[in-house]
């Protein structure tokens, strides 16, 4: 036992059986749990976010396979490794059964190059890969590797989950158990909960705790909920604003202004902010929303929009996000009308793939003369000329004639 690795480390499971979480795919009548322990494991991509047990099942499937595991880690290595890889496969003396499982830490940092030097080992069988990544596969790893490989989606873990890893490790003789520690389970809870799913976190915060804390004159190591707190760093929310947790949130928040909702609204802006998202960003998708979903049944929205947009610019962090709940509050708290989005997705719809005829000859401009000669502009009627400042007449060419495009909801006032 190495005391210099960290905890998170020190305490990863050996077997199957002492895994914690992630039940949907390792319950003991899942198809995963069942082809591990038959070890007859195919291509897989572990898809989570971090702390979440990818590198734990990996290092499970290395203690469980009768096949040569390898682990290369993305972020430092090449094509002459993965080729390396192979070749140790290959060869008959390394390596009887010619296979061989390769783990490939954070997938997704390899290029089209080096993930195209993977696909005929997987294809023909001599590489069972395990791939993990914390972004979204079908984005980040080519169509070929996903299409011979399962893609299983991991999940934070739950906070009964971490509970129970802290407590493992607290007894553990490889973890913490040769100290005497006094914890509640209170403080266990309040890490886990801290933490945010990610065990990791969990983990090297109880770590710390424990190797700061002086010994009372009983020789015991008294964690308190204060001096948890300290050892965890402030909770980040589950973020990567160029990963694919920055779809989501994004989603979340335009979903919750649209649907009128300003707690959820204000919710995934806070975690956008906390999560270090651009305000500028943020700012600018307030003003899509005011466009699109409240439209002509406030068009207030969009000038307050645009106004936070350019003082959030002027401004900046911290205090921008005061400009940007307004402005994202105002618009969830309106009331909403597509009409305006949904007419020129639908005039674009027409000009683009529709024959729709030519421009009326008396609504045409004649800039230059002689022009009327041949019918530009004859018949116009000015609107200003008639009672009311309106007069009937065509103006869609002859080909669209009787085609609606605004079709104004029971929100749009009179304009």
């Amino acid at each position: 036992m190495n005391l210099d690795q960290p905890l998170a480390f020190r305490v990863r499971p050996k077997t199957l059986d002492e895994f914690v979480g992630q039940e949907h795919i390792l319950g003991k009548d899942k198809l995963l749990y069942r082809t591990i322990k038959a070890d007859r494991l195919s291509s897989i991509i572990l898809w989570g976010p971090p702390g979440c047990g990818k590198t734990s099942l990996a290092k499970v499937i290395s203690e469980t396979t009768k096949y040569k595991f390898t682990k290369i880690n993305a972020v430092t290595a090449g094509v002459g490794d993965i080729k390396n890889a192979i070749a140790d496969a290959e060869n008959p003396l390394l390596n009887p059964s010619g296979k061989c499982i390769l783990f490939i830490d954070e997938i997704h940092r390899f290029n089209k190059l080096q993930q195209d030097a993977l696909l005929p080992y997987v294809e023909n069988g001599t590489v069972i890969l395990i791939g993990a990544t914390t972004e979204n596969p079908y984005f980040e790893v080519n169509k070929a590797l996903i299409s011979r490989s399962m893609v299983i989606k991991l999940e934070p873990l739950k906070k009964e989950n971490i509970m129970q890893i802290l407590k493992n490790a607290l007894k553990s003789p490889e973890g913490l158990g040769m100290y005497n520690i006094k914890i509640s389970d209170e403080t266990i809870e309040k890490i886990a909960e801290v933490s945010g799913g990610d065990v990791r976190t969990a983990l090297n915060g109880l770590e710390i705790a424990v190797l700061t804390t002086n010994m009372n004159k009983d020789g015991v190591i008294e964690i308190t909920n204060e001096i948890a707190k300290e050892s965890l760093n402030k909770r980040k929310a589950v973020f990567d604003k160029n990963g694919d947790s920055h779809y989501d949130n994004i989603s979340a928040f335009i979903k919750s202004m649209r649907g009128s909702d300003p707690d959820a609204t204000i919710f995934y802006l806070a975690r956008a902010l906390n999560g270090g998202e651009d305000p500028v960003f943020l700012a600018r998708r307030i003003v899509i929303q005011a466009s699109e979903d409240v439209g002509l049944a406030n068009p207030n929205a969009l000038v307050v929009a645009t106004s936070a947009m350019q003082a959030v610019t002027m401004v900046g962090m911290p205090e921008a996000r005061i400009i940007l709940a307004e402005a994202a509050l105002y618009v969830a708290n309106s009331k909403k009308s597509n009409a305006s989005y949904n007419a020129i997705n639908k005039a674009l719809e027409d000009v683009s793939t529709k024959d729709t005829g030519t421009i009326p000859m008396h609504i045409r401009n004649a800039p230059a003369s002689g022009m009327e000669e041949f019918g530009y502009g004859e018949g116009y009627k000015y609107p200003h000329d008639y009672p009311g400042h309106y007069v009937e007449q065509q103006y869609l060419p002859d080909k669209m004639l009787g085609t609606k495009y605004f079709i104004k909801d029971e929100n749009i006032k009179d304009i």
